[in-house]
């Protein structure tokens, strides 16, 4: 390596040069949070008004999950610059990495809602008295003098008092030159004072309609922000949830003696002891004892886990029937729990094409509607001098505000973000995290869906499957005498054995002589009987014969189990099956899938005939086997070409490049952290049916979404050029302008996201081929 000359006798120039050079391309990231965002319009504020800030290079601003990233050049520009600037566009800004806590968002909501519960008793004010005097049941000559002092009052303490932090964010918005719909509001609350205060100079200006305009478009963007809130704060806290399941303190066993201590003294190896009734507060693997676990909060299973020596297990979780020691496998930001709170905090939100439309159109939006507003004043005021050779102010000015009340983008800008983020809810609670929301736009077009065998469709866990006795050999005794021989064994179906036994309860008795021939099998002396338990072959090495058992091995080999002889003092005494078990949901989610309209396909790097075994069971017709890991990608890729839209579901360390190839990845969260970070969905748990959960979560919101599209497209779109007619009086303008945002949050929150649970699970399964 030759080293940089500095010119001679000009070191320092050099120097800075280099030094300079250094700071080149230099790009450093804020990450933040932001408060008070409401709609697709605040996204664009937010990120125009960055954008245009020297030295920022790109900002990408996250409504469901109200968050900003910018990359910017420090030379250029600071971190608190940027903050200053979104303070100063009237939002609250936080520290990405902090988490709040349910009582500051209880507190932020309480905060909406009072300002809400103010300008809606304002509203309540203005409306009725509106009422009585359109029904004319009050005394207008007694009481002229009250109205014409009590509803400008009431229109300047709407826009004063609980809108006050509206018009602030409106005026720094306009002083940068961003037109959003917090500028549109206030063109459209002045207009109304403008108009009600003609009331007092011509008969014309119906005064008292005028200021309750103002005062209702006031109200109804504050109803939408407080909603947009409500909504984002409950799908957050349904997966921040999670986090609450853990117990504060943990019980450390050390030395033999018990300690409890906080969680956050709790290392990883330590071994926690966990009693019946109580959360477990870590996770790790079982290393003494047995008990139900119940995992109904983390993976959505209703039925109670079995967990005993060797099993994993997932803090939050509640510990049913026996005791368990368990060694700490996962601590702190590593724990399950943490990873699944920081994925979600993490996220950061493609804007899929719906989104792309939706925020092409709000970036011309509010500039049409206020050049609609000018033309309406043009053409009723120098268009009808012209014409007929005076101009028709009265006319000009109702024209100018019923654009400005039917324009108003509350119900535009809403339409997208609220079906998302409720689906983003909805998913959260059944156990299922949405970590893209261009998730939410591919899963309707979707009609292939890749799973990984192991781990995805079948447990990824060797387990005895069936024994079957040889000879006259009871299944039961066999299989005692095989725990036993294999009781010393590390491999892992020499565990499947033990596990079996010990799950029927019966007496395994000690063993001595052990010898273990890797990868072949085991010998051992039971109760003074030579026992011997592998492979065929191995047990055939032995100069046992197993001619005559030959057709039972291969049967069970076609099924897709792998057969381990027993042998008893030199004599086949039984023939254990072991397998991979397909999970219990597995061939009623294929089911569901097919009903949705989906093909499932299976890679596997297993050999043909377990492939089509398993296949087989679960009623999947089309599968690939022998795939080795480099190449599921590649498979994924080929479905691409032939113009599938594809979903891969996986949950190991292999399946991270299929994963984030696929169209829409899909993890399963008891898989690898590498899987979960690849993916676009996370799936809480091994439960395979939350696949077609998630499909049907995703297309019911981008159904949602283009209603939601079409019916504010529909108020606006029809509003604004009909309010520039000027035949649209003011007040009929204000209740099309309440029908639009009423039409979109009802639509949003109408209807159930998932259709209701099915009570045939359990009868569907059992009818599993």
């Amino acid at each position: 390596m030759t080293a940089a000359r500095l010119p001679e006798g000009r070191p320092d120039v050099a120097r800075r040069e280099s030094e300079t050079a250094g700071r080149e391309n230099r790009t450093e990231k804020l990450q933040v949070k932001i408060g008070g965002m409401s709609c697709s319009f605040c996204v664009a504020s937010i990120t125009k008004a960055l954008g245009r800030m020297d030295g920022v290079q790109a900002a990408s601003v996250n409504l469901a999950h109200e968050e900003a990233q910018v990359e910017f050049d420090p030379t250029r520009i600071t971190s608190t610059q940027l903050k200053e600037t979104l303070l100063d566009l009237g939002y609250t800004v936080r520290d990405a990495s902090k988490v709040r806590t349910f009582e500051e968002e209880a507190a932020e909501l309480r905060g909406e809602r009072n300002n809400l519960l103010f300008a809606a008793a304002l509203t309540a004010v203005s409306l009725s008295t509106m009422v009585l005097m359109w029904l004319e049941l009050l005394p207008m000559a007694q009481l002229r003098p009250l109205l014409l002092w009590l509803m400008p009052t009431i229109a300047l303490s709407a826009i004063f008092g609980p809108g006050w932090h509206v018009l602030t964010m409106a005026w720094a918005s306009l002083r940068r030159g961003i037109l959003n719909q917090h500028v549109l509001l206030e063109f459209g609350a002045f207009a109304g004072l403008i108009g009600g205060s003609l009331g007092y100079l011509f008969p014309a200006f119906s005064g008292p309609d005028f200021f309750a305009v103002a005062v209702f478009i006031t109200t109804y963007h504050l109803l939408s922000g407080y909603t947009s809130l409500r909504v984002r704060t409950r799908a957050s806290q349904a997966v921040r949830q999670l986090l609450a399941l853990v117990p504060p303190t943990a019980r450390i066993v050390r030395d033999g003696r018990e300690e409890e201590l906080p969680i956050e003294q709790v290392q990883v190896e330590d071994l926690v002891r966990v009693r019946p009734g109580e959360s477990i507060p870590v996770d790790g693997q079982v290393v003494e004892g047995a008990s139900g676990v119940d995992e109904s909060l983390v993976t959505g299973e209703s039925i109670p886990e079995e967990k005993t020596a060797g099993d994993q297990v997932i803090g939050g979780s509640v510990n049913q029937t026996g005791t368990l020691l368990i060694r700490v496998s996962r601590i702190g930001e590593e724990s399950f729990l943490q990873q699944v709170a920081r994925h979600v905090e993490e996220a950061r939100a493609l804007k899929p094409g719906i989104l792309a439309l939706a925020d092409r159109v709000l970036a011309i939006y509010v500039p049409t509607v206020l050049a609609f507003a000018s033309a309406a004043i043009l053409t009723w005021t120098v268009g009808t001098w012209l014409v007929v050779g005076s101009p028709d102010f009265t006319r000009a000015v109702f024209a100018a505000l019923a654009v400005l009340v039917m324009g108003y983008p509350c119900a535009l800008g809403m339409a997208t973000p609220l079906a998302m983020i409720r689906g983003g809810g909805a998913a959260a609670e059944r156990g299922i995290l949405m970590r893209s929301a261009e998730a939410f736009q591919v899963l309707k077009d979707v009609r292939k869906v890749v799973l990984d065998k192991t781990g995805t469709i079948t447990r990824g866990k060797p387990a005895v499957v069936g024994v079957e006795g040889l000879f006259g050999h009871s299944q039961g005794e066999a299989l005692r005498l095989a725990a036993a021989a294999e009781s010393a064994s590390e491999h892992p179906l020499g565990r499947a054995i033990v596990a079996a036994a010990e799950s029927r309860r019966l007496a395994v008795p000690a063993a001595t002589g052990f010898q273990a021939m890797p990868g072949r099998g085991v010998g051992a002396t039971v109760e003074g009987h030579r026992v011997a338990v592998g492979k065929p072959d191995f047990i055939a090495s032995l100069g046992i014969s197993l001619a005559t058992v030959r057709e039972q091995i291969e049967a069970m080999q076609a099924a897709a189990n792998t057969v381990v002889a027993v042998a008893v003092d030199g004599e086949p005494v039984a023939l254990i099956a072991i397998a991979d078990q397909v999970k219990a949901d597995a061939f009623e989610a294929i089911q569901r899938l097919r009903a949705t309209g989906l093909e499932p396909v299976m890679l596997t790097g297993d050999n043909e005939r377990t492939a089509r075994a398993v296949a087989a069971r679960v009623g999947i017709t089309e599968y690939r086997a022998e795939v080795l890991p480099r190449d599921k990608a590649a498979a994924i890729r080929e479905l691409q070409r032939q113009g599938h839209r594809v979903v891969m579901v996986g949950d190991g360390i292999n399946d991270a490049p299929a994963l984030m190839q696929a169209d829409v990845g899909v993890a399963i969260g008891a898989g690898s952290d590498i899987a979960i970070e690849s993916a676009d969905v996370v799936l809480i748990g091994e439960r395979l049916g939350a696949v077609v959960d998630a499909f049907q979560i995703g297309r019911a919101s981008y159904a949602k979404t283009v209603q939601n599209l079409t019916l504010a497209f529909v108020f606006n779109g029809i509003g604004v050029p009909l309010g520039a007619t000027g035949l649209v009086h003011p007040i009929w303008a204000m209740v099309a302008m309440v029908a639009s945002v009423s039409a979109v949050l009802t639509n949003s929150f109408a209807g159930r996201v998932l259709p209701r649970p099915r009570r045939e699970t359990a009868r569907s399964c059992s009818r599993r081929p």
